[in-house]
């Protein structure tokens, strides 16, 4: 198995990208192909004493910026690292993608070089956070502002299969993101996507409230691209403040400093619990081939453990799964349709 790294992608560049690729096959025996400028991933590969590694470079001449529209990425660089790096899924030389540049560029880009799979209409962002039964899929996290109904419905089945495969959960509960619990509530596009997800085979729990991402009342919270980035980026800020309050108070005083030694380890382990690096990536459900986005500012960890998401989508066939998955709602469908004539 091959990965495609787009070693020039996120903030820091080649320097943190190429370190996670390492991590990634020193520590877990994944292989990667670096893609971006030559010389300066070479020298990287250099530093870290990792030229005899599984680890292969390959070539392109231009970067897309973090701030660059997706359409000018499409049309004007057909050499940057992000496409050259689909293109070589595409292509069967790499089995997945990974990237911690534009994420609307790395939408475009695998949809225009990749494809969708079939019954897909548009991608969405599968973003895993932390909640109190594991993980809750907050699904869409950003790729589609302004969704309809039908593809509300496409990304709650395409959520259900990365909890069940990825995350874990045997038969994952999916709620449909609204301003109430009780039927009906919400705007015209939550209560068409209501009644889709009503007759399905998902274990469908009804409408769900911004509390119910975090509490475990549900597994996959399914919502438009645009509520749910202000979930995302707002649910970032939250833990950056509660982490820097709870600091300043630990360090009040010598009492508070003696108590924070001794429950060192359960902040140690609570820390992990909240840890976005430990998934490494949002994986772009619907893209014909694995392509995981990673924070810009990712760390390398954040970067090893893409690698590792990356690698389990393939290994554990998430795309099959989700053709067969969408199948089966399109017949459950069109028996629903002929027992009304």
């Amino acid at each position: 198995m091959k990965i495609a790294v787009d070693a020039m992608g996120g903030d820091f560049g080649p320097a943190v990208v190429v370190a996670g690729a390492v991590a990634a096959c020193r520590e877990l025996g994944l292989s990667s192909v670096l893609v971006g400028d030559k010389a300066a991933i070479e020298r990287e590969l250099v530093r870290l004493e990792a030229q005899e590694l599984p680890i292969t470079v390959r070539h392109a001449s231009q970067v897309v910026g973090m701030a660059e529209a997706p359409s000018q990425a499409v049309r004007r660089k057909r050499d940057s690292s992000l496409r050259v790096a689909a293109e070589l899924v595409r292509e069967g030389e790499c089995d997945a993608l990974v990237s911690a540049g534009n994420t609307g560029a790395a939408m475009a880009i695998g949809m225009f070089v990749l494809g969708v799979l079939p019954g897909v209409d548009r991608p969405a962002i599968a973003a895993a956070l932390p909640s109190l039964s594991g993980f809750t899929v907050l699904i869409d996290a950003g790729a589609n502002v302004d969704p309809r109904a039908r593809q509300l419905f496409q990304f709650a089945v395409m959520g259900h299969v990365y909890s069940r495969d990825i995350i874990g959960k045997t038969h994952p509960r999916v709620g449909l993101l609204s301003v109430g619990e009780e039927e009906g509530k919400g705007n015209e596009l939550t209560r068409e996507a209501f009644e889709e997800l009503r007759g399905s085979s998902l274990n469908f729990v009804g409408n769900v409230e911004g509390r119910d991402i975090y509490n475990g009342r549900c597994d996959v919270v399914v919502t438009d691209g645009f509520t749910g980035n202000v979930c995302l980026k707002v649910s970032e800020s939250l833990a950056e403040m509660l982490t820097a309050m709870i600091r300043e108070e630990l360090g009040r005083d010598v009492m508070s400093m003696a108590g924070a030694a001794l429950s060192r380890r359960a902040f140690d382990r609570m820390k992990k619990r909240v840890d976005y690096t430990e998934m490494g990536g949002a994986p772009l459900l619907g893209i014909n081939g694995a392509s995981i986005i990673c924070h810009g500012a990712s760390p390398v960890k954040a970067i090893r453990n893409g690698v590792r998401v990356a690698a389990d989508w393939v290994r554990h066939g998430v795309n099959e799964h989700i053709k067969t998955a969408l199948e089966a709602e399109a017949v459950l469908a069109e028996g629903r349709e002929g027992g009304r004539e």
